[in-house]
């Protein structure tokens, strides 16, 4: 209940960030975990960015996007001591949240880029990312730009691309957890079925279906979640979220 709080909590503050998925549990304990700024760091699809909240404002803008566009920083509050959670309907984050000393932007991995350029914009002052010594001087402007060099990306698994007549269920979490998966397909029994921890931190489980229409969530440390990696998500009957898939039969019908 006392992690639910927290998660709940940093939603209100990070809301929605591009196509990255920072509703899911992953992201939002990655953040939780985080000690201090520090250079640019590859998390799953996307790229997050820290500074000092010593500053006032920070915004980053992309050459990709012709650095038209400014994206704002975020504050992250921690909360050492779990407090009880604020007033139902009360937005505002009350004053036991403490600054993390942490200002943090996530940006979704572009499509077809080996790198990615930007710059920051400091307290309305442009510069390079101090905590990034990749630096590149570009040659029209003379403007010295931020480098992160992005690895190759691989296609993410697709609902509904394993052999027909069942699905695979993924899931990315600390190595050396218990997660299991529920749904319309099982009753929706927590304990019947466990994901197998293929490489460390990477969990799946194939289960053979008959074709139809499915919902599910898995369950990671007693709490249920949605599915990070399917943007399928549904209200069940009794009014809680769920994601769901559509596994075909052997001639596709």
């Amino acid at each position: 209940m006392k992690k639910f709080i927290v998660l709940t909590l940093l939603m209100l503050i990070i809301g929605t960030i591009g196509a990255l998925d920072t509703e899911s549990y992953q992201f939002i304990d990655h953040l939780l975990r985080l000690s201090g700024a520090a250079g640019p760091e590859l998390f799953e699809d996307g790229v997050i960015f820290t500074i000092s909240s010593k500053y006032r404002r920070v915004g980053i803008a992309f050459a990709h996007e012709g650095f038209s566009k400014i994206h704002w920083f975020r504050k992250l509050l921690s909360n050492r001591n779990e407090p009880p959670p604020p007033p139902p309907g009360n937005k505002e984050v009350p004053d036991i949240y403490q600054d993390s000393g942490i200002l943090f932007y996530a940006q979704e991995l572009p499509q077809n880029l080996r790198e990615l350029e930007y710059r920051l914009i400091i307290d309305g002052l442009w510069t390079t990312d101090p905590l990034n010594s990749l630096r590149r001087e570009d040659e029209k402007s003379g403007q010295l730009r931020s480098v992160i060099l992005l690895p190759e990306q691989k296609k993410s698994a697709v609902p509904g691309e394993d052999p027909p007549g069942s699905f695979r269920f993924t899931y990315r979490a600390p190595p050396g957890e218990t997660i299991t998966v529920a749904g319309s397909f099982n009753g929706w029994d927590p304990f019947m079925y466990e994901l197998q921890e293929t490489i460390p931190g990477n969990y799946s489980l194939v289960l053979p279906l008959p074709p139809g229409t499915y919902h599910y969530v898995f369950y990671h440390r007693g709490e249920q979640f949605q599915d990070p990696g399917n943007y399928n998500r549904v209200y069940t009957r009794d009014g809680k979220p769920a994601s769901e898939i559509v596994v075909r039969g052997i001639t596709g019908k």
